[in-house]
């Protein structure tokens, strides 16, 4: 056996200190973390292929020779007008139960400031400035492209989101052996873009704003938080008191935010940022296991992923396309090539832009588990803008308008060349990424080294 070359020492004077490592960015994060988004994904598979499976039946039935009936269920309205919650079955998908799923958004946000990666600015600072680049990039080429047209300019928020569900349901089917750091951006890439969403609903699109409404509707907030944070244990562990309890409370703050004005989906990201993340130190404390967030994210994902998203796509994808001439006709509409460039081409650019003067600015590097053209890849799956830029359309020109419909078919399309464009990159790269794990298991002779190693990354 040949031994080991021990390392020279200096000739003279002090040994001088080790040359600093030079800092990576978005790394692999930790393992408790990665197996988290891991379970997140598996999740999001069965939930996004309803999202799809629901937008589908939508379009065919909206399209049919019984499209009329498609449009009255839509439009039928059902509700308690003197608390002017008379509203339409869409709306009612729309305001209420989508608010479920940004009540998980909420979740999801405050477990990732307060106990996950974005709480530590070294780790977070790149997936939220890429974020931003995801929000900026795409919302300039909308306002460049329907820049003279001050009607549609409107809707320069439509192609800024991304849609988290349908995004990561892909990933989760086509990247098995892509490396993890790489699910953990796109995930924390979507949160903060989220988040950034529902700053810009909150700000841009409330509409006559009601101070009495919104200031009541803090009393059963706090409410709400008190009883959260001081019963986290009960809880936790009692399935039934959430519903007969803290349910209540969240349907009166979600009906006098929806009074105040502002769009009702707001009320579920507070209500999701008022449960506690961590366990009282009663309970043991942070180590003993998930807190009050994370036992809520279990037993409400499952509703929001399917009965929530998929009943408010099914009632906001549905489009008169019109027909072939119809179809070319919307798609050359300013509003409908706004937000396919700007998901298309503005959210790659964006996110992959910002990433690269990251490591320009800071002498940063990549992590070493992958390579640019991965996250080309993920920034590419940004651009499924689906559910979120759905409702931003409506907030824009209104449920059922020729912007709206037009926008619609824009976002559909839009949503599905960015899933075809990250497929073909990120499925030849899953590829080469399980090449080189079955090479790193070639040890004929059992010494922990393998054979043969070549990296066909």
């Amino acid at each position: 056996m040949t031994s080991t070359p021990q390392p020279q020492q200096p000739q003279s004077g002090t040994t001088p200190p080790p040359p600093s490592p030079r800092r990576t960015i978005l790394g692999r994060g930790s393992y408790a973390e990665a197996l988290r988004i891991g379970e997140i994904l598996r999740k999001e598979t069965v939930g996004g292929a309803l999202l799809v499976a629901a937008a589908v039946i939508a379009l065919i039935w909206a399209n049919s020779p019984a499209s009329d009936s498609y449009f009255a269920l839509r439009d039928f309205k059902v509700g308690y007008e003197p608390w002017h919650l008379e509203l339409s079955l869409g709306a009612w998908a729309a305001d209420g139960l989508l608010a479920i799923f940004f009540f998980l958004v909420g979740l999801e946000l405050k477990r990732e400031f307060v106990a996950g990666d974005l709480r530590d600015l070294r780790k977070s600072i790149v997936p939220v400035a890429a974020a931003a680049g995801g929000v900026v990039v795409p919302a300039v080429i909308y306002g460049v492209v329907n820049f003279t047209s001050p009607e549609t300019l409107r809707g320069w928020a439509i192609p800024t989101a991304t849609d988290i569900a349908f995004a990561v349901a892909v990933l989760a089917i086509i990247g098995s052996h892509l490396p993890s750091a790489l699910r953990i951006f796109l995930l924390t890439l979507a949160v903060v873009d989220d988040l950034i969403a529902i700053s810009i609903i909150a700000f841009f699109y409330t509409s006559d704003l009601q101070v009495g409404p919104l200031l009541l509707a803090l009393v059963p907030l706090a409410v709400y938080a008190f009883l959260a944070h001081k019963y986290r244990r009960f809880f936790g562990r009692h399935a039934a008191s959430a519903w007969l309890i803290l349910l209540p409370l969240g349907i009166v703050t979600w009906a006098l935010v929806h009074a105040s004005g502002i769009h009702a989906t707001v009320a579920g990201v507070l209500l999701g940022f008022a449960v506690p993340v961590i366990r009282s130190q009663a309970s043991g404390g942070p180590e003993a296991g998930p807190g009050l967030a994370e036992i809520f994210e279990h037993r409400f994902r499952p509703i929001s992923a399917g009965i929530a998203v998929p009943i408010f796509a099914f009632f906001s994808a549905g489009v008169a396309v019109g027909g072939w001439d119809g179809l070319v006709s919307a798609l050359a509409d300013p509003v409908a090539l706004g937000i396919i460039a700007g998901l298309v081409l503005g959210k790659p650019i964006g996110i992959l832009g910002t990433t690269w003067i990251l490591t320009k600015a800071t002498r940063a590097t990549l992590d070493s588990s992958f390579k640019w053209i991965d996250i080309f890849g993920v920034a590419l799956l940004a651009g499924i803008g689906f559910t979120v830029s759905l409702l931003v359309a409506e907030l824009s020109f209104g449920q059922g308008s020729l912007h709206d419909d037009h926008a619609k078919v824009g976002i559909l399309a839009a949503s599905l060349l960015a899933a075809l464009l990250a497929t073909a990159v990120l499925r030849t790269r899953n590829r080469q990424y399980r090449q080189a794990e079955e090479l790193e298991k070639v040890d004929s002779d059992n010494d922990g080294v393998p054979d043969v190693y070549q990296d066909p990354r």
